[in-house]
């Protein structure tokens, strides 16, 4: 964006399913904490999480299990680092990374956060990830809010 880096934070399921991406300026505890707390919001708390080697989200989670512990939460998430247990986010980043690269970049935040919403939106669509009892446009209007 304007020749600065900015870092798209993504959670994707055991089986691929996309469960949330933020945004973000800086690759910090502080946006990994926003980002965590987010995905676990909504789709609740995970057992286990494979991340790579970013100091961000290891403090992240150790945020998080010392909050968890705090409101005595018997099990803390389990951090995995291995290298190859991580393909499977790289791999569906692969489709983002495919429609963005030949945009040349964006010129502001808006502008770049909106668009990769809608590509992870078009993923999410792709994927399969609707919920039968909705109508689609109903489906679309929640994921894309």
């Amino acid at each position: 964006m304007k020749g600065q880096w900015v870092y798209l934070y993504r959670a994707v399921g055991k089986f691929g399913k996309t469960l949330d991406f933020l945004l973000s300026k800086r690759r910090n505890k502080p946006a990994a904490i926003k980002f965590l707390a987010r995905a676990r919001e909504v789709n609740g708390l995970p057992r286990k999480i494979v991340i790579d080697r970013s100091a961000a989200n290891t403090q992240g989670i150790k945020n998080i299990n010392r909050m968890l512990k705090r409101f005595a939460c018997p099990v803390p998430i389990e951090m995995v680092r291995i290298k190859y247990l991580n393909n499977l986010v790289e791999q569906d980043h692969r489709f983002i990374k495919r429609r963005v690269r030949p945009m040349l970049g964006f010129k502001s935040f808006a502008s770049a956060a909106s668009t990769i919403a809608g590509i992870e939106l078009v993923n999410m669509i792709r994927k399969g990830q609707f919920r039968p009892e909705l109508r689609p446009f109903q489906q679309f209007c929640q994921l894309a809010a």
